[in-house]
């Protein structure tokens, strides 16, 4: 999916604003293993991923890093919170594969949001699908037993089953690598 479906998939942009959209937009070729955040720092770009896998993650206090969140192809990787208040993000952000990215910085994209009310209505209406994904998992993870959850996965991100390590998922779904590979061998 090319980055202007995805944003026409939230709102039909008039032309204008779409050509200044694609102009704020820079692409970008990245390897696996590349880090755009660390704990503590702001973060300062909004990226489509049209091509790729990524997740976020913190450090527990037994120093285990639990993963947070995947973010794969045709969708947006960002650390919401850091992003749209600008302050400090309470995780970090690496690639799991080499990926092809879009980004827009916030200054940018700030800017668009003054000049175009219609993609002032996209970032509306993208917020509020990030936030509905977020309840969605907290529901998951809060009322579902782990089988559920792993259900929950493979329905909501197929794809994340195949592509991630095992740990990562596991960490994801708050369960143990070994009950994900139970699981797993159940289904």
């Amino acid at each position: 999916m090319k980055l202007q479906d995805f944003i026409q998939s939230f709102v039909d942009l008039p032309k204008e604003a779409m050509i200044d959209m694609q102009k704020a937009s820079i692409s970008i070729d990245l390897p696996k293993g590349t880090k755009f955040l660390n704990q503590g720092q702001t973060c300062k770009k909004l990226f489509y991923i049209k091509k790729g896998l990524a997740r976020s993650y913190y450090y527990n206090e037994k120093g285990k890093d639990v993963t947070v969140w995947f973010f794969s192809d045709n969708n947006v990787m960002v650390s919401v919170e850091s992003f749209f208040q600008q302050k400090p993000s309470l995780y970090y952000m690496e690639l799991l594969e080499d990926s092809r990215l879009y980004y827009i910085t916030y200054q940018d994209l700030q800017k668009l949001f003054d000049k175009h009310h219609s993609i002032e209505r996209f970032g509306r209406l993208l917020s509020t699908q990030l936030l509905t994904d977020v309840v969605g998992k907290l529901n998951a993870i809060q009322f579902q037993t782990a089988k559920e959850r792993y259900q929950f996965l493979i329905q909501k991100y197929p794809d994340i089953a195949y592509r991630a390590p095992l740990g990562h998922i596991a960490s994801y779904l708050g369960i143990t690598q070994e009950t994900l590979s139970r699981i797993r061998s159940g289904n």
